[in-house]
This record gives C-alpha cells, sequence and structure tokens, in this order.
C-alpha cells in the first residue's frame, strides 16, 4: 500500500493587545513548555508508527509570540502536500481563548479537524459545572477541546480519530492525571529558540501543587498531589536540548521546593556541570519557606541556578490569609532574600494588587516598604484576577458578581472586577504607580549598589533585567512576562471585532510607535548605564549597605514596617513565636521520653 501523510500542526496562541493586533516580536522571551512538551510526545507517537506503518506523520510547531499565523498559508500547506491533517491550538490560557477561537474558526471553514487545550479548556471543565458560552458557541463550529494531559499515550487516540474524521467534541483527562517519568522529552527544534532571546528553553520536571490559594488554577488543573520526572529523565532533556546547543533553561514547575526528589535532582544537574564540563544555567520557582530545606539553596545554586522567581505575593498577613496562602509568612521573607543573595542568585517575586484589605495608599506604603527592607532584586505585580479554574472565579460566577466578559483581558494585566474599598480608577493607578516606584531610577541604583557590595552580585545583569520590566511595562504597555524586542504588528491581523485600518492610517503610526519606542529604548539604556557605570567605579562600592541587605535579629524586628505597619504583622511574629515554643517543647518531651 502507498504511504499516505498525517500533518499535526501545533500552533500556541498569542492573545491581544489593547487595539486588537496579536501581542509578538521579532524576538520573543522564552519557548513555550506546552509546545515542547506535546512535541516531544509527538515525536514519541510518530515513532511508534501511532497511525499504522503506511502512515507518515509530520510534525508543524508555531509560537505566535515570535511568528506570524496565517491560516491561509497553513491550509495551502497542507493541501499542497497532500494526505490529512489536524491543528491542535494549545496551552491556551484564559487570556488566549479569543485568539484560538479566531484561528480555530477559519481552520474550521477549510474543514480541517481543529482541537483547543490549555489551562482555560481545563479550568473551565475542572471547576464549572457547566461549559461556558463562549466554548459552546465554538463547539457549533466543530472545535473539538482537550482537558488534562497528553502523556501516557493519549495522543494516539486523538490522532487516530482525527485520522479517521472522527474528532470527539471533548477528551476529557481531568480525573486521571498521568505520571510524568518515562516520558518523552520536552523538546522544540532549534529554529524556534532562533527567535526568542537567545539560547534558552522550558520544560517541566513536575506538576500540581499541595497548597489551596484560592486565586490559583493549578491545583484545580494539575491537581493537588504532585507528579514528577525522574533524575534520568532530566539529564537525557539536558543532553537532548544541549545537542542543539541550547544550554539556559527555564524550569517551569510552579514550586520547585516542593519537589520531593529536588535533591537526587539537583545532584544529577552538579554531576552534569562539574564532571562532564556542561555550562548550563536555570530559572526555577520556589515558595517563601524553600530556605528552612537544608542544603537546598546551596545545592541549587551549584545545580547552575542563576534565577529564582518567589512567589511572595504580599506582604500584609491578613491579605496572605484572605487568598488562603497560609504557606506565606512574612517573618521568612529578609532572611529567604538574604540567603539566595548570599549564594549569587537573582530573585525575582511576584506581587498581587487589589486583595480585599488595599487600598491605593496601603499598595504604594507596602511597595516602599519592600524597596527598603528587603532585598529583593525584580518584583512583577499582577492584578488580582478570577481567572477560570480557580477558586476565586467560581465564587464570583456563583454569586452572580460581574466579572468582565472579554477573556482577552484576563492576563494579570488589566483589572477585570470591582474592588470592595477601591474605586476601579484608584484600583487602576494603584497597578501602575507601583511599576513605576518600584521601577524608578533611585530604586534601579539601590539594587545595582547592593549587587555591586557583594562579590556574587553581577550588576551588569541586574541592570539588563531591570532595564526589561521598565521598559516592556512603561514603554510597550505588556507585563515583562510577554514581552520581547521589536514588536511586530499586521495590518489585516486585528481582531474580527474590530475594523481594519486604513493603510495611510496603519502604517504611519506603526512607524511612529517603532521610532518613539526605539529612542525612549536608547535614551534610557544610556540614562541608566551611567548610573552602573558610577555604581561600579565607586571604590567604597564593596562597603555598600543598608537595611535591605543587613541580617537583623529578632530584637530588631520592632523597627521594621513590614511588621509594624502591616496589617497583622504583630501577629505574624506572636504566631511564630508561639509555634516555635510549642515545637521546642515538644522536642524536649521526646528527648525527655528517650
Amino acid at each position: 500500500m502507498a504511504a499516505q501523510d498525517f500533518h499535526f500542526v501545533m500552533i500556541k496562541p498569542t492573545h491581544y493587545d489593547d487595539d486588537g493586533y496579536p501581542i509578538q516580536w521579532l524576538r520573543s522571551a522564552i519557548p513555550s513548555n506546552t509546545l515542547a512538551c506535546l512535541n516531544g510526545l509527538a515525536e514519541a507517537a510518530r515513532e511508534r508508527a501511532a497511525l499504522g506503518a503506511d502512515v507518515r506523520i509530520h510534525l508543524h510547531t508555531f509560537d505566535e509570540t515570535n511568528k506570524r499565523i496565517r491560516p491561509d498559508k497553513i491550509i495551502r500547506m497542507i493541501k499542497k502536500a497532500g494526505g490529512k491533517a489536524m491543528i491542535a491550538l494549545v496551552g491556551v490560557q484564559s487570556n488566549q481563548f479569543p485568539r484560538a477561537a479566531d484561528l480555530a474558526i477559519q481552520f474550521r471553514a477549510a474543514d480541517l479537524p481543529t482541537a483547543i487545550g490549555g489551562f482555560h479548556v481545563s479550568g473551565c471543565i475542572s471547576m464549572l459545572s457547566e461549559i461556558p458560552q463562549e466554548m459552546v458557541e465554538l463547539q457549533k463550529h466543530g472545535v473539538s477541546y482537550f482537558a488534562g494531559e497528553a502523556e501516557d499515550g493519549r495522543l494516539d487516540d486523538v490522532f487516530r480519530d482525527a485520522w479517521n474524521d472522527d474528532l470527539k467534541p471533548l477528551y476529557n483527562f481531568m480525573p486521571d492525571l498521568p505520571s510524568l517519568e518515562g516520558e518523552p522529552t520536552p523538546i522544540l527544534p532549534s529554529r524556534h529558540i532562533r527567535f526568542t532571546a537567545g539560547s534558552h528553553t522550558s520544560f517541566d520536571l513536575g506538576r500540581g501543587c499541595p497548597f489551596q490559594c484560592s486565586f490559583c488554577t493549578i491545583i484545580n488543573v494539575q491537581g493537588r498531589k504532585s507528579r514528577f520526572r525522574s533524575p534520568d529523565d532530566l539529564e537525557r532533556i539536558i543532553r537532548d536540548n544541549y545537542a542543539q546547543g541550547i544550554d539556559r533553561f527555564f524550569i517551569t514547575d510552579d514550586n520547585f521546593a516542593r519537589n520531593r526528589e529536588w535533591e537526587p535532582l539537583f545532584d544529577r544537574l552538579i554531576e552534569l556541570r562539574e564532571n562532564d564540563d556542561f555550562d548550563i544555567k536555570f530559572i526555577i520557582q520556589v515558595d517563601t519557606l524553600c530556605h528552612r530545606i537544608k542544603n537546598f539553596i546551596e545545592k541549587a545554586t551549584r545545580a547552575g541556578v542563576t534565577r529564582v522567581f518567589i512567589g511572595l505575593e504580599n506582604i500584609n498577613p491578613d491579605n496572605l490569609l484572605a487568598a488562603k496562602k497560609r504557606q506565606n509568612k512574612i517573618t521568612e521573607y529578609r532572611e529567604m532574600l538574604q540567603k539566595w543573595r548570599d549564594h549569587g542568585a537573582t530573585t525575582y517575586a511576584g506581587y498581587i494588587i487589589g486583595f480585599p484589605g488595599d487600598t491605593k495608599e496601603s499598595v504604594l506604603r507596602d511597595v516602599e516598604i519592600i524597596k527598603k527592607e528587603l532585598p529583593l532584586d525584580l518584583l512583577e505585580f499582577f492584578f488580582l484576577t478570577p481567572l477560570p479554574g480557580s477558586e476565586d472565579h467560581k465564587v464570583l460566577l456563583d454569586k452572580g458578581i460581574w466579572m468582565d466578559p472579554d477573556l482577552n483581558k484576563y492576563d494579570l494585566n488589566h483589572r477585570v472586577s470591582h474592588h470592595p474599598k477601591m474605586s476601579d480608577d484608584e484600583w487602576e493607578e494603584a497597578y501602575r504607580a507601583a511599576w513605576e516606584s518600584y521601577y524608578s531610577e533611585d530604586h534601579i541604583e539601590t539594587v545595582l549598589r547592593r549587587a555591586a557590595a557583594h562579590r556574587k552580585g553581577r550588576p551588569g545583569n541586574k541592570l539588563f533585567l531591570m532595564m526589561w520590566f521598565r521598559l516592556m511595562v512603561l514603554n510597550e504597555g505588556v507585563h515583562p512576562l510577554e514581552g520581547g524586542y521589536f514588536r511586530l504588528k499586521f495590518r489585516r491581523d486585528r481582531r474580527p471585532a474590530m475594523p481594519i485600518e486604513h493603510p495611510l492610517v496603519f502604517y504611519p503610526r506603526y512607524a511612529w510607535e517603532v521610532l518613539s519606542k526605539h529612542w525612549a529604548y536608547l535614551s534610557t539604556v544610556v540614562r541608566f548605564y551611567r548610573v552602573y557605570r558610577k555604581v561600579k567605579a565607586s571604590p567604597d562600592r564593596r562597603s555598600y549597605t543598608d537595611l535591605a541587605i543587613t541580617p537583623t535579629g529578632r530584637d530588631a524586628e520592632a523597627d521594621l514596617a513590614m511588621i509594624t505597619e502591616t496589617r497583622g504583622g504583630t501577629d505574624a511574629v506572636a504566631k511564630r513565636d508561639r509555634d516555635e515554643k510549642l515545637i521546642k517543647a515538644a522536642k524536649a518531651r521526646v528527648e525527655a521520653a528517650e
């Protein structure tokens, strides 16, 4: 029998900006982990001839953050090559669902089997009693949904259904989350890496989280029971990527510190770096208690961790309690950050604005406290957002409380609900002012001075990252997590609900945006590079100190504004002291009994 062809097209969609144009760059930041995972699974399905020995499976991957998606061109490519095909819109978050839907409708108009998967679909299936209307409407076009994870050979069944023109309306694997051990390597072709910020890629070593934060979707999509890859899996991922010139990695686990296999994993990385001379570096995400795990920070930095993202979320204990983030203890923040700093890691933290107790004044006061008292390098601000798939979203939906109907805004960079204390304008002003305050010229200089005072501080790295954050927010109007270099816009790609602009309107404005933004880039970088040179040239740079980088004993806690001026600060200290006394007494009883 003559060989036949099956094309599996994987597209990671972006989302629209406020003017209706897809957010896209000549060079985006980091490749999509979901795209890498699915591509690896698809390669494995191809190797085992999932559709039979007489069917050739062709894989096509597209990341819309750095590649224009032209459905008409993809459709022509498939028709020219011949055979059958399936379009998969992968890793679709809530803010990306409108864009994914617009693309899916175009593919369905050409009668191509099309499915959408990702956190929006999985979160809605997991948490809601009825499928949301926007998903129901898309099903009328014949679009299918994939909820859950595709490991454990599940992709084979989807391939067969697509080959037989019989895709199910819904593939629901949410009740059965698979093991990750021994699964195929998450990997993308090296051509994708050329369109990102450098030789970076991303992968996960674990999924799931034991905590119960009400704003989080991970616990309801990936489950509260953690699942992990093995050290052998990790080494294979590193070697496969290293072979194509990729040596910088973002480990996307929501909280690597809760991976019970963290030590064997770090040991394997240390062995690769120190015995096999692999020049590899990593970004990981952890919680605020990771420093309490013996040897965790020491081994992390030996393993190549140079940047660490910490879910700080807030410095008000009452706000943390309201969000069910009981694991965060503000009494631990300074010690934790100082320990990462001592080991040379750049620290990021996420900070949520809009908890019930927040006011514009309290938010800006807390930002000033952080700047003065915490040795933090980068701070990322987010609106408290009721993401579909979270407990917060379900509660508001069940109570009939207003949430913005435009899913495109659910990117944590837009306000999509009302606040009990702040007006809509005040909430948005507090968000913008927080960015402007933290990335002010004075505070950037302070962070550079702190870095220059430490032999592992890498002030040049801090300058680059702080410039990136400042320019993305203040010049590009996007969150740094979805930023990139040289914004691309295409006139005919505008959101269907908005009119296509006349060429004499679109192109002059786009040209002016490019010129004005790059002038702002140049002038800003020159100005702050002068600050950097001044800091580096200072003969007493090693002797610089301030409150944030000075270890303080408990006797000095009474002088910290983080404790005395935040709601619940003194109660948090009292609770910590009571807990420690109880633990000490329990240990004494055990020792006496022995």
